[in-house]
C-alpha cells in the first residue's frame, strides 16, 4: 500500500471509531442516571456517608450550567468505555496487514486481553476508591464536613478509573513489542529494577488523588503484570 492508501485506510478506521463512539454516547445519554449512581457509590462507603449523601440531598453544583457539562462529561466518559471494543478492533485491523501470518492469530486474544485488563483496572479503581477517599477525608477533622462538588468529585473518579484502566494496558503493549522482536524478553528481565522505579513514578503521575494508598495499589498490580509479561513472552517465543 502507498502512503495515500495507508492514510485512506486510517481515515476509514477513525470514522468507524467515531461512529461507534456516537452510538455509545446515545446509549450512555439514556443510561445517565444509573451511571451517575454507580460513580457516586464509593461515597456511600465513607463513615460520614449519611451526612454527605442524605444531608445535602445529593452532590452539589454551584452554577446553572454545571449540570449540563456534568452530563456531557459523564456521557463522553461512558461512551469511550462502551466503544472500547470497537476501537481496539479497528486499531488491530489497521496494524494487522503489517504483521506476519503467525502474528495475526493473536487478534482475538489481543482484543480480549485488552478488554479484560481494562475491566480489571476499572474494578481495582473502584475497590481502592473508598480507601483513598477515607484516607484523604481523614485529615479534615471533626469540625469540617465534606460536601463534594459534583463536577470535581466526578472528574476525580473518572480520571482515577481512566488511569487504572490505561495503566493495566501497559503490559499488553510490552508483550506486543516483545512478540514483534522490538523488546526481547531478556531485555525485560534485565530492565526489571528500572522498570519497577518507572512503574512507581507512573503510578504517582497517573493517580489524581496523589495519596500513597492509591499509588501503591496501582503500582503493585502493574509490577505483577510486568513479571507476568516476561513469563508469557518467553512461553510464546518458544
Amino acid at each position: 500500500m502507498t502512503i495515500i492508501e495507508h492514510l485512506e485506510e486510517l481515515r476509514s478506521r477513525i470514522i468507524r471509531m467515531l461512529i461507534a463512539f456516537c452510538v455509545a454516547a446515545v446509549v450512555a445519554w439514556f443510561l445517565y442516571n444509573p451511571i451517575l449512581s454507580f460513580l457516586i457509590m464509593p461515597l456511600r462507603h465513607l463513615p460520614q456517608a449519611a451526612k454527605i449523601i442524605k444531608g445535602s440531598g445529593a452532590l452539589i453544583v454551584t452554577s446553572p450550567t454545571e449540570p449540563l457539562f456534568i452530563r456531557l462529561k459523564v456521557v463522553s466518559f461512558s461512551a469511550l468505555a462502551l466503544a472500547l471494543p470497537v476501537v481496539l478492533w479497528e486499531v488491530w485491523r489497521f496494524i494487522a496487514p503489517g504483521l506476519y501470518a503467525n502474528e495475526k492469530r493473536y487478534a482475538i486474544p489481543f482484543v480480549g486481553s485488552a478488554l479484560a485488563l481494562f475491566v480489571g483496572g476499572v474494578g481495582l479503581a473502584f475497590w481502592t476508591l473508598p480507601a483513598a477517599l477515607h484516607f484523604l477525608t481523614a485529615f479534615s477533622g471533626s469540625s469540617i464536613q465534606l460536601l463534594p462538588r459534583a463536577s470535581e468529585y466526578l472528574s476525580f473518579v473518572m480520571l482515577l478509573i481512566l488511569a487504572f484502566g490505561v495503566a493495566f494496558e501497559f503490559p499488553l503493549g510490552l508483550l506486543a513489542l516483545s512478540l514483534m522482536g522490538v523488546i526481547p524478553s531478556r531485555k525485560l528481565r534485565a530492565w526489571r529494577r528500572p522498570a519497577w522505579v518507572v512503574i512507581l513514578v507512573l503510578a504517582g503521575f497517573l493517580t489524581p488523588a496523589q495519596d500513597p494508598i492509591t499509588q501503591v495499589l496501582l503500582a503493585a498490580p502493574m509490577a505483577i503484570l510486568y513479571e507476568a509479561t516476561i513469563i508469557i513472552a518467553r512461553v510464546l517465543k518458544r
